[in-house]
């Protein structure tokens, strides 16, 4: 496998479980600490080796376009004002990656968004890291996912186990173990409901694909919730090619609903080097 230097990031989503806050404020823009979401997406990106990125978006979502650019007057006035630390953050933004963006003219899930930055690709193996799910880790996620599918020379998925009742939120995996925390995947579904599930172990925000997915992704039908599913898609792809699975090493944050980004925003500040000491007495305070 050439090794991976291109991600995709899809954030065209509408934010609905986040409403009403995203009726006009990307929900990969929501601040956690002191960076939008999506800038510690990207950073994990770029830690993992990644230089381009593509992130999917729709119209409503300029504002990540603005973000991820020179913003001079702003830097030049926060130099003359004495606040160099901000405009040293504000232009090191602009500088994790290059950054470009599609947009996904239709909302028609995950696997449409995919199958747009098609061209962006090529036929490269590449990253995909959802728009909202933060990672907490050692060593970047992607990089681990990465790591596995270079090894395996293979497309790699993201997994954890979860309890059954979970399931049903998630794509579920069959599976049988390969090496230390890889296994190989055997079946897949989306969103099953308790019963049908193939295992306790769901599909997490973070793949490695080979350039066959956007055959398989070209004409598939809407699946689940009537929008073309990514988890269709690597179904047919494992037909042709295999795939793993990465138990990754790390957690999981899904920002893009109220409880997930609640304990984003909690954990994330105890672990900060300058707030944390002060937010942990807040707490016990409380």
């Amino acid at each position: 496998m050439k090794k991976i230097t291109k991600a995709v990031i899809p954030a065209a989503g509408l934010g609905t479980r986040m409403l009403p806050a995203t009726k006009t404020i990307p929900k990969e823009m929501l601040p956690l600490l002191d960076k939008p979401v999506i800038q510690y997406i990207i950073e994990e990106a770029a830690a993992s080796g990644i230089e381009d990125i593509l992130i999917v978006t729709n119209r409503q979502k300029s504002a990540m376009d603005d973000y991820f650019d020179y913003f001079p007057e702003l830097e030049e006035r926060l130099g003359k004002s004495g606040k160099e630390e901000y405009a040293k953050a504000i232009r090191n933004a602009a500088d994790i990656a290059n950054i470009f963006y599609v947009r996904q003219k239709e909302t028609r899930g995950l696997g449409h968004a995919i199958w747009r930055a098609k061209r962006f690709i090529g036929d490269e193996p590449f990253a995909v890291l959802l728009g909202d799910d933060v990672m907490h880790s050692t060593v970047p996620v992607t990089k681990q996912i990465i790591d596995a599918a270079e090894r395996c020379d293979c497309s790699a998925i993201a997994t954890k186990p979860f309890r059954p009742e979970q399931i049903s939120a998630y794509s579920s995996i069959k599976i049988t173990p390969l090496a230390d925390r890889i296994f190989s995947v055997e079946n897949l579904n989306e969103k099953p409901l308790p019963e049908q599930a193939l295992s306790n172990y769901a599909i997490m925000g973070r793949y490695a694909l080979t350039p066959g997915i956007f055959r398989c992704l070209e004409n598939l039908p809407a699946g689940a919730g009537g929008e073309v599913q990514l988890t269709d898609g690597l179904k047919m792809l494992l037909s042709m090619e295999k795939i793993v699975a990465v138990d990754f090493e790390g957690k999981r944050y899904d920002t893009g609903n109220q409880r997930g980004f609640l304990e984003a925003t909690v954990e994330f500040a105890l672990r900060d080097a300058k707030y944390g000491a002060w937010f942990r007495d807040y707490l016990k305070s409380l």
